[in-house]
């Protein structure tokens, strides 16, 4: 009697934990999508300066909220997921000619060549001269994006293509790109400083690509002659520094480490012949061992230790990465200069950021630019669901060289004007 009379209370029972099995799946939800975060204007860092004022005024997404697509776009890991297998949507395919350049110990570097699509804003002949991210080339989705949009407002772009990167290219010695190498970046530089004397040269470097461009900027003088600025995304700054946050698995970022670690893999096997047969001349500190030691390895570090800085001779890994970073080398650079990173990045650990900000509490040709979202190279924007073809970080990094052309035009005729009331005295 008892149990007959309990039964109508049992499906009040399944429908309360219907209710707290949804509400724990929302929960879960709200958490890895970050839905409560705000969205707000990035964080910058910076010294006041006639400079920074003209940026804060020429360049309006600096002081404008960033505002990600509203279900996903709060996601540090989304938004690099996202880059990272579809890189853009609807991916435009800007018209370019592919340069090749023997270097001095026989590999053969390439890049891509883009030709402006309009009239410069302020009429000048300006290049860009872009690095990609790890492993990425001219034909990645995000790298045919930005240069079809800088193209569209008057650059010439080009694009080095990191060496071993491309699957349609051969090694020609054995030797491929590595984290710190500058020898393709300033041979290509070099080409196009010859062949377009009148040109001035913005620089442009993506995570890798990043550390690279700074640290040829940062390694002589000669190297930041006609270069009007340099802007950096999302690199890491301290390869030392990153590589015991890279081991951990907070947000992920030994996971990443086994993706990226697993792809670098990949693209050294395929040149195997190049890099290990017996018919090379390769370094001596590399051995068929380090060949074997390649299958297994699990991480960046491994590889780096294994193989990568044996490219160059260097005896250890913290010798490679000290002298490879552009952290001993970002203060020797004096043109105007902006980093960007997202704070949600997973791949750059918080404590890497104090490198940026501290560079610039001391330096007033730099800024530092800090969004709260963004993730890794994504910064998609987006009303609710499905993002633009172009980012936050498309249009910053355009907006920022053309806010500095327009500095240097009114220095320059603001000279001009004082040279004339000079002689006229």
């Amino acid at each position: 009697m008892n149990a007959m009379l309990e039964t109508p209370e049992l499906p009040a029972v399944f429908d309360g934990v219907k209710l707290a099995a949804v509400a724990a799946v929302l929960y879960v939800i709200v958490r890895c999508l970050n839905l409560k975060s705000p969205t707000a204007p990035p964080d910058l860092y910076f010294q006041d300066s006639g400079l920074s004022r003209f940026l804060l005024k020429s360049c309006p997404l600096l002081t404008k909220e960033y505002i990600p697509p509203l279900i996903w776009g709060k996601s540090g890991h989304i938004q690099t997921a996202l880059y990272g297998k579809m890189g853009r949507v609807r991916s435009p395919h800007p018209y370019g000619h592919r340069k090749f350049i023997t270097m001095a110990d026989g590999a053969t570097s390439t890049f891509d060549l883009f030709e402006p699509l309009a009239e410069h804003c302020v009429g000048d002949d300006i290049t860009m001269v872009i690095c990609p991210g790890i492993a990425n080339h001219s034909e990645k989705q995000y790298i045919r994006t930005f240069v079809d949009y800088a193209q569209k407002n008057g650059y010439r772009c080009a694009v080095l293509n990191h060496l071993g990167a491309l699957p349609n290219i051969e090694l020609t010695s054995p030797r491929m790109f590595t984290y710190g190498c500058t020898w393709e970046f300033g041979a290509m530089v070099n080409y196009i400083k010859k062949t377009y004397p009148q040109t001035q040269l913005v620089v442009v470097g993506f995570s890798l690509g990043g550390n690279i461009v700074c640290k040829y900027l940062g390694e002589t003088q000669a190297n930041q002659e006609k270069v009007l600025c340099c802007v950096s995304v999302c690199q890491g700054y301290s390869a030392l520094r990153a590589q015991e946050t890279f081991m951990q698995w907070d947000q992920c970022r030994r996971f990443y480490n086994f993706l990226m670690a697993d792809n670098m893999k990949k693209i050294i096997l395929s040149h195997r012949q190049a890099l290990f047969g017996d018919h090379v001349r390769k370094p001596q500190s590399l051995e068929d061992t380090d060949l074997s030691r390649l299958y297994t390895a699990t991480s960046l570090m491994q590889i780096d230790d294994n193989v990568m800085r044996k490219f160059h001779g260097y005896n250890s890994l913290k010798e490679y990465y000290e002298e490879e970073s552009c952290m001993r080398y970002l203060h020797r650079i004096y043109v105007p200069l902006m980093l960007v990173n997202a704070a949600d990045d997973p791949l750059v650990h918080e404590s890497l950021l104090t490198i940026p900000k501290s560079l610039s509490e001391k330096r007033e040709n730099v800024m530092f630019v800090l969004p709260l979202h963004g993730g890794h190279l994504g910064f998609f924007e987006g009303s609710v669901l499905f993002p633009e073809p172009l980012t936050w970080m498309d249009k910053l990094v355009v907006e920022y060289a053309n806010a500095i052309c327009q500095w240097e035009r009114n220095k320059s005729q603001c000279s001009d004007t004082e040279q004339v009331e000079a002689d006229l005295e």
